[in-house]
C-alpha cells in the first residue's frame, strides 16, 4: 500500500507552531497549489487547490523558522482525514497532509532576507507510535 503526496505551491499564511502536552512541536499552515490549463475554446484559466499541511518535531520547527506567507515550497507527505466537532456541534471532516519532507523553492533574494534552508530528506515525522493529530492541538 502507498499513501504519498507531493506538492509544489505557495504558503497561504505564516506557519503556526504549537506544542503538544508532551512537548512535541507541531506546525500547521495552508498551501496553495495552482495549475494552468486551456479550455476547449482556447481560453486560458488557472485553478487553485488549497491543502492543510501539518509538520511534526524538527520539521515543524524548521517550517516555523524559515517559511512565511508566500514562500514557494515542495512538500512530500501522506494524506490523512480527521473527524472533529466544530464550535456549533456539527461533525466535520478535515483532510490534511502530514509532511515528512520539505524543500524551500523561493530564491534567497526573494525571501525577505531570511536564511536559506533546504530540508530535503529531513523528514522526522515517520514515528508510527505518534498519533496523527493529538486531541490537545486545535
Amino acid at each position: 500500500m502507498l499513501n504519498k503526496i507531493m506538492l509544489i505551491g505557495n504558503l497561504g499564511r505564516d506557519p503556526e507552531l504549537n506544542v503538544t502536552s508532551d512537548g512535541t512541536p507541531v506546525t500547521k499552515f495552508s498551501l496553495a497549489v495552482s495549475r494552468n490549463y486551456t479550455t476547449s475554446s482556447g481560453e486560458k484559466r488557472e485553478e487553485t487547490e488549497w491543502f492543510n499541511i501539518v509538520a511534526w518535531r524538527q520539521l515543524a520547527e524548521r517550517c516555523e523558522r524559515y517559511l512565511h506567507k508566500g514562500s514557494k515550497i515542495y512538500i512530500e507527505g501522506r494524506l490523512t482525514q480527521r473527524k472533529y466537532t466544530d464550535r456549533e456541534g456539527v461533525q466535520r471532516t478535515s483532510v490534511e497532509v502530514i509532511a515528512n519532507d520539505m524543500e524551500m523553492l523561493t530564491p534567497k533574494s526573494a525571501s525577505s532576507g531570511s536564511e536559506s534552508y533546504s530540508a530535503v530528506g529531513a523528514g522526522d515525522n515517520s514515528d508510527p507510535f505518534l498519533p496523527d493529530y493529538p486531541d490537545d492541538i486545535s
